[in-house]
């Protein structure tokens, strides 16, 4: 069983928006996404990896593999190409929330959003209480750390 890469660090966020984040855009964006986050989870933000920024924390174990281990609630990522936002399940029962959502393309894992102001706040907070809902009723109580 392969072990999982992106685990929780001891790196900044701050210094890590400051010096990832290409643009004053995405720093704006992400200091707006980490206020948001916060609020919601109730967690600090924690860097994971070297590229992610996510708030709560819970353990998963695989229903179709041995593979286990912690993961985030909520995260995000200001990449070059995008903001990668890893707020929501994937799930098909799940789809109507990205209706009201605004501009943005989809990935296996994540939604890609160019700036905040292409998304309705609403419809991305509803998405990531449903979210951390999910998850908390999956996985029981998620650790904060």
């Amino acid at each position: 069983m392969s072990e999982l890469k992106t685990k929780q660090t001891d790196t900044d966020v701050h210094e890590f928006i400051n010096s990832f984040a290409d643009s004053e855009q995405k720093k704006q964006d992400s200091y707006e996404l980490l206020k948001l986050m916060k609020d919601l989870t109730g967690d600090e933000p924690k860097m994971w990896g070297t590229s992610i920024i996510g708030f709560g924390r819970y353990h998963y174990k695989s229903e179709r593999s041995k593979q286990e281990g912690d993961w985030f609630l909520l995260g995000f990522s200001p990449r070059k190409a995008a903001i990668s936002l890893y707020v929501y399940t994937g799930l098909p029962e799940h789809e109507y929330l990205l209706k009201d959502l605004g501009k943005f393309k989809m990935g296996k894992a994540c939604i890609y959003i160019k700036t905040l102001a292409d998304i309705n706040r609403e419809a991305l907070k509803n998405i990531m209480a449903v979210t951390i809902a999910y998850w908390q009723d999956k996985y029981h109580k998620p650790e904060t750390r």
